[in-house]
């Protein structure tokens, strides 16, 4: 494989015109899940050579390997993979953490002379590497300035009270009270959101929608001004293709032990919303188990609740359970138990689907509103014929050409910045607004308000309801003239 690469230096650091230090070269590898990716990576090896930095954040975690689809080792062919299961599933992993272990990484396999590759489909991570300016950096700045971003009264030490999920609903309703812009930007549920803002003002003072409307917002996810140089090449997949092939791969998955994976995280009122609980195909199965575990014992009989807690603690019936899940679907199609497991499959997979679509729109944003210059490759009739002369031709043939120009120099990472000046997209990320005709729906953010109003489901119901105020209309007007 080696042999065959490129021999030119690929990511020169240390020279450039007139010795100044030109910026790290870095490749990254974007797109919905089930895309196809990974492979690309590996594949991009034969004609580079690069190191594979984990942009997933699923995949960091350790344990879960069927479930987030992790590239198996014999898969990997002998490519590096960083941030590939390393860190404790009950962590909580953010961006400025993948940041800060990333950025180091970069440097050491630039110090090798290789390519980094950043690959995953998680874009705010992405964001947070190639953007000079994240978030939270300008927390730490913010104390010169604190008592004039202050309301009047003070209700820090209530803030710092604030316990996470346990208080979510009180802790919204204090962030509504301090920030009402903040608190329209973030769905009621999101406690982690709802945290982080609320201790930026026990520590800070400041408000957090004075602070992300400042200097952060205008800046966060530019790359026009990266201390790195990258090229973003993004897979696309046709919908109808790509939500076939996730559907085949959740069931492979449940062939390939993602029911064993399962059955060993379930734990009985997990926190779903910490660590790698998150990921998609775990909380699914929270209603088949707790019927599983709590009504059936090793021999299919009704358990007592000391055998129901046995499991907990590490029965020697235990290894007997989980083996008899995958039973389970050849039951009679009437089970109780076969009917939830393949409730929580389909499940799986029709939150995959949705997945995929956010992933999609969250990629446009990028291009949108900060402006990246992402290249494109079609992979819908590689994945839709799974074959390997057409992946060669049509995936791996154009991202490498992709590469080759932008490493000699050729292309460019972003578009060009005179393009942009004064004519990029106002970005109002705060203003809430609600769609009645969808279930008075909360969008957050002019740009996304404008892409549900384009939406066809959006524009169908928005019909339905001109129609129904119309015949209520109609009737009104009928009454008042029989009155006359």
């Amino acid at each position: 494989m080696a042999d065959s690469r490129e021999e030119v230096l690929l990511n020169p650091s240390n020279g450039g015109i007139d010795g100044e230090k030109t910026k790290t070269k870095v490749v990254v590898v974007m797109g919905p899940t089930g895309s196809g990716k990974s492979k690309l990576a590996v594949d991009l090896a034969s004609h580079f050579p690069i190191e594979i930095i984990n942009a997933d954040a699923m995949q960091v975690y350790s344990g879960l390997d069927v479930l987030t689809n992790k590239v198996p080792l014999d898969e990997q062919k002998g490519v590096p993979h960083h941030l590939l299961g390393t860190v404790s599933p009950d962590t909580e992993f953010t961006a400025k953490d993948f940041r800060d272990s990333t950025i180091p990484l970069i440097e050491e396999i630039q110090s090798r002379n290789n390519l980094p590759v950043l690959v995953g489909g998680t874009n705010y991570y992405i964001q947070a590497v190639v953007s000079r300016f994240l978030l939270d950096d300008s927390v730490e700045d913010t104390d010169e300035r604190c008592s004039n971003d202050a309301p009047e009264h003070d209700d820090r030490m209530d803030i710092e009270s604030f316990s996470g999920r346990d208080d979510l609903s009180h802790g919204y309703d204090l962030l509504k009270e301090l920030d009402p812009a903040a608190a329209n930007r973030i769905h009621p549920n999101n406690a982690r959101k709802i945290q982080q803002y609320l201790s930026l003002y026990a520590r800070q003072c400041v408000l957090p929608s004075k602070l992300f409307q400042g200097k952060t917002a205008e800046n966060w996810g530019r790359v026009d001004n990266s201390q790195l140089d990258c090229c973003f090449i993004c897979i696309d997949v046709a919908f109808p293709v790509l939500d076939r092939y996730v559907e085949q791969r959740v069931d492979c998955m449940v062939e390939s032990g993602l029911l064993d994976e399962v059955y060993d995280i379930y734990k009985p009122g997990a926190d779903y919303t910490r660590g790698l609980r998150q990921a998609i195909g775990v909380r699914e199965f929270e209603d088949f188990l707790k019927i599983y575990l709590s009504d059936t014992s090793s021999d299919g009989k009704k358990s007592s609740p000391e055998e129901s807690v046995s499991r907990v603690n590490g029965s020697k019936d235990d290894n007997v359970r989980k083996e008899n899940l995958r039973d389970i679907l050849n039951f009679p199609k009437e089970n109780k138990l076969r009917v939830l497991l393949e409730e929580a499959i389909d499940r799986i997979k029709l939150n995959t689907r949705r997945l995929l679509r956010r992933q999609k729109r969250r990629v446009g944003r990028l291009e949108t509103l900060f402006g990246w210059k992402i290249y494109y490759i079609d992979a819908t009739e590689s994945i839709s014929s799974k074959s390997e002369e057409s992946w060669a031709a049509q995936v791996v043939r154009p991202a490498s050409e992709i590469i080759r120009s932008f490493l000699n120099g050729e292309a460019t990472s972003v578009s060009d910045a005179e393009n942009h000046k004064g004519k990029s997209v106002e970005r109002d990320l705060w203003t809430q607004y609600v769609c009645e005709a969808c279930g008075h729906k909360v969008l957050r953010g002019s740009h996304e308000w404008e892409e549900h109003r384009r939406g066809r489901a959006h524009r169908k119901r928005s019909s339905t309801l001109k129609k129904a105020r119309a015949l209520i209309t109609k009737e009104k007007q009928e009454e008042m003239h029989k009155l006359i």
